[in-house]
């Protein structure tokens, strides 16, 4: 009995001598292991706690302020907003964080409570920029969106629900990338993430595990039954237009002036026309007008680029500047032609 007990004794010792040969001194080599193996570095440091305390304090709450029946000034509304320029005190939000607004009062993380103006505001993109004017503001880091890839960690923060859960921190991961939202008759391009978005979080931030803005949280969904299906605007998609925001005050988009409808492959066999961009209003006095394209027309292509529906040829549009001439390859009567048209800004 006694020597079956030494033998335990020793295989105990044995087993943990193995054990003891697999991890280093400290005990952390299985932990180490499975870091460095990670597509992320150090995400066993997790890296949340560290990105609230550096973006939290660039998440403002956005009060929108209407007058009453009784002339005093009411909450309508609120939202969330990202600090983007410390020393100039902008902010960026959501354009329907900011619309219909007489007023606006800004919250900032260490309890000051501010009137705000609008620098800028565009409905298509859903975006706007708010500046405050005080000092002591902390901005946040812009990373690039273009980067991301679906299954990496992020981290949204904003105002859930209004001030009572400011600077709430929630995290998930991207879900899909380079999605389309129809929100009011705006479409979007937008990150679609995981992690948890609710009314009052529109406006705010959307962090890679660097703690870098890469998006601003806009939407989600909240069908009954449907949970987890949050949306966000890339920092990549919102920069050139945050811009244009702060430098005028809209953005200038270019317009050529017509209306139509395109035509599919079936359309085109059964009435042994072009695919193409039909032409059913020419605008007075727009680009197309001075180019001389006419009712009945159908636009092939543009700068030598087919398209296979009315989307993509607005999307070649839009890829251009105001200003920029472009070749339209026409179908008119039978014959092609080729006509010029320079872009002009559409009408605001």
């Amino acid at each position: 009995m006694r020597r079956r007990q030494i033998c335990a004794i020793v295989l105990s010792f044995l087993f943990v001598a193995l054990l003891g040969g697999l991890l280093p001194a400290g005990g952390t080599g299985l932990t180490s292991a499975w870091a460095s193996d990670s597509p992320y570095p150090g995400i066993f440091n997790w890296p949340v706690p560290r990105i609230a305390k550096s973006a939290g304090p660039a998440i403002v709450s956005i009060t929108n302020m209407g007058e009453s029946i009784s002339e005093k000034m009411v909450e309508q509304s609120s939202g969330s907003g990202v600090i983007i320029d410390a020393e100039k005190g902008y902010i960026v939000t959501n354009n329907h964080v900011v619309e219909g607004a007489q007023a606006l009062q800004v919250g900032l993380a260490d309890g000051r409570a501010l009137q705000g103006r609008i620098v800028g505001r565009d409905v298509r993109s859903d975006l706007a920029v708010v500046k405050i004017d005080t000092d002591n503001l902390t901005a946040v880091p812009v990373g690039n969106s273009d980067s991301l890839e679906v299954g990496e960690l992020v981290v949204a923060i904003g105002n859930p629900l209004g001030k009572e859960f400011a600077r709430t921190v929630t995290h998930g991961i991207v879900s899909a990338l380079d999605r389309t939202l129809e929100v009011d008759d705006v479409r979007l391009k937008v990150i679609q993430t995981d992690a948890a978005i609710n009314p009052g979080n529109s406006g705010g931030g959307l962090f890679n595990s660097r703690g870098e803005l890469i998006g601003i949280n806009s939407a989600k969904i909240g069908l009954k039954g449907v949970e987890g299906m949050g949306f966000a605007i890339p920092v990549n998609v919102a920069k050139p237009i945050v811009q244009q925001l702060i430098a005028q005050g809209y953005v200038a988009r270019p317009w050529l002036g017509v209306e139509g409808v395109f035509i599919t492959e079936a359309a085109s066999q059964y009435y042994e026309l072009p695919q193409g961009f039909y032409i059913r209003k020419v605008s007075s006095g727009s680009p197309a007008a001075a180019a001389g394209l006419r009712r009945g027309d159908i636009i092939t292509a543009l700068d030598d680029n087919g398209f296979s529906s009315a989307r993509e040829f607005s999307n070649l549009i839009a890829a251009h500047a105001v200003g920029d001439k472009i070749n339209l390859t026409v179908f008119r009567k039978g014959q092609q032609i080729t006509l010029e048209a320079a872009l002009t800004q559409l009408p605001r």
